[in-house]
C-alpha cells in the first residue's frame, strides 16, 4: 500500500454541501465561501459535491454568482454535517497497481457530535458510482480515523499528533503501538512522526496536525508558528516547532522549515476561532490558501510560493468557515489521479 501526497495529480475534489439544519452558524455567509472555493477548484479539476438535494443545491450556487457549473458532479446522500476531510475516504495505492477507498470509522471527533449519517456517507457514495470502477472498497471498521487527523509526503512517511490519535473516544482500546500498526498496514508506511505538542485554541478536534503541520514535498514541512509570547497558543506551538527542528527526512537530514504566521485574533461571540494558514488545499495547479483579509495573507502566500513555486497561490477569504471551527482543508477531501 501507498498513501499518496496531496501534491500528486488528481482526479477531483469532495465538498459536502452546508445544508439549512447543519451545525454552522450564518450558513449564507458559509455557502457563500464554498461557492468561491468551488469556484478556485474548477478552474484546475472537477468537485464532487455531496449534498442533500442537488437540485437545492445548484439553486443554491446559482445564487451565489458561481459561474462554472461544468466540472461538477452532485451526489446525494442523507447528511449531519459538511467536513468532508473527516468523513471522506482516504485513498490508497495497492502493491501491485490496485486502487483503494478506505472508509474509517467518523465517530464525531471523539463522540463529540452526531455522525449517524456522515459515517455512511464514503459507503453511498461507492455504491452510487461517484468512484471509477477499478476503484475498490474496503472496510476499515471499527478503526476511527479522520483525514485531518494525518498528512504525509507520498514516500512513506506520516505526521500526526497524540493528543488526537491517541484521544478517548476513538482507538483507547488500542495502545499507541497497535495503532501506529495498524496505520502502517493500512498506508504502507515506513515510519510515523508524532508530534507530542501543539495546539490551537478553539479546535475542537483534540488538535489535527492540518491546522499545525503540513508536508510541502519530502523534504518541506509548513508550520503555524506564534512569535507572541503573551498569545495562549505560544506554549503549545513553541514545543511544538522544537520537535519539527528534531526530525530528519529519511535520509538523515533535517526538513527545510516554513513557518506561516498565526492568523490575526478572530472571535465569534466570546469564543476564540482556530484559524490557521496550515489549513490550505493543494490541487492540480495550485494552492488554497484560507485567507483572513490581513496583511498577514501575504506573507503566508509568499512562505507557500517557496515550496510550491510552479503552483498558482489562491487565497480565499475563509473566515465564515471559522464560526465551524474549522477551515478550508478542513472541508474538502482530494482523491488521486484515476479515481
Amino acid at each position: 500500500m501507498r498513501l499518496p501526497a496531496e501534491w500528486e495529480k488528481q482526479s477531483f475534489v469532495q465538498l459536502t454541501w452546508p445544508h439549512l439544519e447543519s451545525l454552522w452558524d450564518e450558513v449564507e455567509k458559509v455557502q457563500l465561501c464554498y461557492t468561491n472555493i468551488i469556484e478556485a477548484i474548477t478552474r484546475f479539476e472537477p468537485v464532487v459535491l455531496v449534498c442533500r438535494d442537488a437540485a437545492e443545491c445548484k439553486e443554491d450556487l446559482q445564487r451565489n454568482g458561481l459561474r462554472r457549473f461544468d466540472n461538477i458532479r452532485y451526489v446525494e446522500c442523507p447528511l449531519n454535517d459538511t467536513w468532508a476531510r473527516d468523513h471522506g475516504a482516504i485513498s490508497v495505492h495497492g502493491d501491485r497497481g490496485e486502487k483503494f477507498v478506505l472508509d474509517f470509522v467518523f465517530n464525531g471527533w471523539g463522540l463529540k457530535f452526531a455522525s449517524d449519517q456522515d459515517n455512511q456517507i464514503t459507503r453511498r457514495m461507492y455504491s452510487k458510482g461517484a468512484f471509477s470502477k477499478d476503484v475498490q472498497y474496503r472496510d476499515m471498521r471499527p478503526f476511527v480515523l479522520e483525514g485531518g487527523s494525518i498528512d504525509t509526503d507520498g514516500a512513506g512517511t506520516l505526521i500526526c499528533t497524540s493528543e488526537c490519535l491517541l484521544s478517548v473516544n476513538r482507538n483507547e482500546y488500542l495502545s499507541k503501538e497497535q495503532i501506529q500498526a495498524h496505520l502502517a498496514d493500512a498506508f504502507g508506511l515506513k515510519r510515523i512522526l508524532w508530534l507530542e505538542s501543539g495546539s490551537i485554541v478553539g479546535d475542537d478536534t483534540d488538535s489535527h496536525v492540518d491546522i499545525l503541520a503540513r508536508f510541502c514535498g519530502e523534504d518541506t514541512i509548513a508550520y503555524t508558528k506564534c512569535d507572541d509570547s503573551a498569545d495562549a497558543n505560544y506554549p503549545a506551538l513553541k514545543a511544538m516547532e522544537e520537535e519539527l527542528r528534531s526530525f530528519r527526512t529519511l535520509d538523515g537530514k533535517p526538513y527545510r522549515l516554513l513557518p506561516l504566521p498565526l492568523p490575526d485574533v478572530l472571535y465569534f461571540e466570546d469564543y476564540r476561532l482556530p484559524g490557521s494558514y496550515a489549513n490550505f488545499l493543494i490541487i492540480n495547479g495550485a494552492v488554497l490558501l484560507p485567507g483572513a483579509d490581513s496583511p498577514k495573507d501575504k506573507i503566508a502566500a509568499d512562505q507557500l510560493r517557496k515550496a510550491f513555486p510552479d503552483r498558482e497561490i489562491i487565497t480565499i477569504d475563509c473566515r465564515p468557515l471559522l464560526t465551524g471551527h474549522g477551515g478550508l482543508h478542513c472541508i474538502t477531501m482530494n482523491y488521486p489521479l484515476g479515481w
